[in-house]
């Protein structure tokens, strides 16, 4: 018999795999930057940033050492998820749904040799579940990830 934290450790890493994918449908509601930093050092430099606003990361998922437990090749990738109920949570009042897109995830990889760090646009969040009455939280997590990436890029 497996134990009770194995079911919630493949429960979860699924759950972040369909969100993920879920993201990526939307490239066009991305904002995306550069870094000129390696993806690894970009991914600290996100987590230190998060630390200091006072939010919580929840999970850093090496995409590319996935991909090498299976003997596959995959560009460096890496996607951190992290969030803070202040801003989430009012989002998911008013619309339960969206706690699918939540908490907040950001994936930086190498394409071609240069870093790159991008998320969904959360006015894109908005739209998709037609939230009203949460645009105060939106305002912040724009706001929050633009200085986080930016923190992340320098």
């Amino acid at each position: 018999m497996k134990p009770w934290y194995h079911s919630i450790k493949v429960t979860a890493t699924a759950a972040l795999l369909l969100l993920a994918a879920n993201s990526a449908n939307a490239q066009d509601s991305w904002i995306i930057k550069e870094s000129p930093a390696s993806v690894e050092i970009t991914a600290d430099k996100l987590e230190a940033a998060i630390g200091a606003a006072g939010a919580t990361v929840f999970a850093r998922i090496d995409h590319a050492a996935g991909a090498k437990s299976i003997d596959a090749e995959l560009e460096d990738m890496t996607l951190v998820v992290f969030g803070n109920p202040k801003i989430g949570t009012p989002i998911m009042q008013a619309e339960p749904r969206a706690g699918l897109d939540l908490p907040i995830r950001v994936l930086i990889w190498e394409d071609q040799g240069q870093t790159k760090i991008g998320y969904l646009d959360p006015d894109a969040l908005q739209e998709r579940y037609s939230i009203e009455g949460a645009d105060q939280s939106f305002m912040t997590m724009k706001g929050a990830l633009e200085k986080l990436t930016n923190a992340a890029t320098q």
